[in-house]
């Protein structure tokens, strides 16, 4: 039986460095919140870094949403990655730029891979 894949990393920064010399990541700026002074309000620039083990060999697509509706998130981010072997840790990077907020709430956020959720989560964006 083949495991699904497990999320090791889920971080929300504000940039992600990589060293050309050794290939380590730097991961810049850590926040598991947004706070603005009025709604709406488009947040300009973060990075959701994750990094992902047990994926089988091959082509795999990750999809993340995220809303105010946890039953229904529209999709942000749907990519495609691949796996060599499922003992790799996979780094992703995935930017998300003029990300909209039309009022503070607890936004609910769905990690997918392959269709098969492997995280909800959320973030609260409040004043």
């Amino acid at each position: 039986m083949q495991s699904k894949p497990q999320l090791l990393v889920w971080i929300t920064c504000d940039a992600v460095h990589i060293d050309p010399a050794s290939g380590k990541h730097t991961i810049l700026g850590v926040f598991s919140n947004i706070k603005a002074r009025a709604f709406p309000v488009v947040h300009p620039y973060m990075v959701w870094f994750m990094t992902l083990t047990d994926v089988q060999p091959g082509q795999h697509r990750v999809r993340i949403s995220m809303g105010l509706d946890p039953a229904n998130p529209p999709a942000l981010i749907e990519r495609d990655f691949e796996s060599q072997s499922p003992l790799h840790r996979i780094n992703l990077i995935n930017e998300l730029r003029n990300l909209p907020f039309p009022q503070p709430g607890d936004y609910s956020i769905l990690i997918e891979v392959d269709d098969e959720p492997i995280l909800a989560t959320s973030m609260t964006v409040g004043t």
